[in-house]
């Protein structure tokens, strides 16, 4: 196959700055060296290849939009976009990586964590030195993370943490976790704070999810709490209430709305590519009706795709991004992802069912996309109360 030089039929280059293109060029260069040559054998191993992780921290891409001062690299939204867009492009399971670590792991720690937290834990993780994971989700609390019923209970001299978290991705490898917990009321502040938890303390339990069908080149973990002592510093002091982790997810679903372009843009070049060297009946398969179609419909959706990223990435660097925009990105965004990919495999045939190509392997992965970080029907609802004013929760 070609040389992945990406997918801009309305000259969005245009509209970035020299230093937005050169980071994606780095990263899309990076992710063709590195990551297209292993995927698919991590994906059949169902190992993360942590061999990675280093190399993204040198690029810089943990925390990428965090201040220098903790040892990130301080680069604006359009330009983090683009990075989730080239490393999902890879596999979704390298994005979730680094989704992870620098939304749902620094983000909090920078937003409401203490000074001592960011000194002791930002550096570390910007390196990839520390991993981290994010503990919101439940064996019966996904979508509804009011309902959590893991607890942190205030003692004379800390907090004892009891409960258990699902689907955490990085959860098995992690180094420091924070995790979401029922405080009940302790003075002025009620409901739900996040604490910073090292993983080897001593109750804290992680093991791997069995039968995943899906991001197989992914971490994913359960968690377990029981009766973990925590010191009374290790509370992230800012958050109060469940708006606080709903702010970490809006930085991770931003980051997806991108990321799953990358993984559509994959799809469609190595379908375009096939369809172009596939014989069939005497001519390229690409010479049929049926077939020109199915990649005009792509690239329709794929356009649309990056016009909405690039406003809301601008948006977010202007400061007036909402959740619920981001809901509608997310949303839409991944539903395009997992018809191209779908398309795409299609269009390959009976050979889209091999490793050696990559649309079975995204259209898979994606089906996980679909429900993570929000489900689709979920961010629908986010939508029809904004546009009705009527809760449908």
């Amino acid at each position: 196959m070609a040389k992945f030089q990406g997918i801009d039929f309305y000259d969005i280059d245009s509209l970035l700055s020299d230093e937005e293109r050169m980071i994606r060029d780095t990263i899309r260069a990076w992710v063709e060296d590195n990551v297209m040559p292993i995927i698919g054998k991590a994906y059949i191993e169902r190992r993360f290849p942590k061999e990675l992780i280093p190399e993204l921290g040198e690029l810089g891409v943990l925390g990428a939009t965090l201040p220098e001062e903790y040892g990130c690299a301080a680069l604006n939204n359009v330009s983090y976009g683009l990075i989730m867009q080239e490393l999902e492009r890879g596999d979704s399971g390298i994005r979730s990586f680094a989704s992870v670590q620098g939304a749902l792991v620094m983000y909090p720690i920078f937003a409401f964590g203490s000074e001592a937290q960011r000194r002791e834990w930002l550096p570390k993780l910007a390196t990839g030195e520390a991993i981290g994971c994010f503990g919101l989700s439940e064996p019966d609390y996904g979508s509804n993370p009011a309902g959590m019923i893991t607890t942190a209970k205030k003692t004379s001299d800390g907090w004892v943490l009891n409960g258990a978290k699902m689907w955490i991705t990085n959860g098995s490898m992690a180094d420091v976790a924070v995790v979401w917990a029922q405080t009940g009321d302790i003075g002025d502040v009620k409901g739900i704070r996040g604490f910073v938890v090292p993983t080897d303390i001593p109750g804290f339990s992680a093991k791997d999810q069995k039968g995943k069908l899906s991001l197989l080149a992914s971490d994913t973990s359960e968690l377990v709490f029981q009766d973990v002592e925590l010191p009374a510093d290790a509370v992230l002091p800012e958050s109060a209430g469940l708006k606080s982790p709903l702010m970490c997810l809006t930085q991770a679903r931003y980051g997806i709305s991108w990321g799953v372009v990358g993984a559509a843009m994959a799809c469609f070049h190595e379908a375009l590519s096939y369809a172009k060297e596939r014989v069939m009946f005497d001519t390229p398969i690409g010479g049929k009706q049926i077939q020109q179609v199915r990649l005009a419909d792509m690239l329709t959706s794929i356009t649309q795709a990056q016009l909405v990223c690039y406003r809301l990435g601008r948006m977010k660097d202007e400061g007036t991004m909402t959740p619920q925009q981001v809901s509608l990105a997310k949303r839409a965004n991944v539903d395009m992802a997992t018809d191209v990919a779908r398309e795409a495999r299609r269009l390959l045939g009976g050979n889209g069912i091999l490793i050696e190509y990559q649309s079975m392997r995204h259209m898979a992965n994606l089906e996980s996309v679909y429900t993570y970080e929000g489900t689709h029907d979920v961010h629908s609802l986010i939508l029809g109360q904004t546009l009705t004013g009527l809760s449908a929760f």
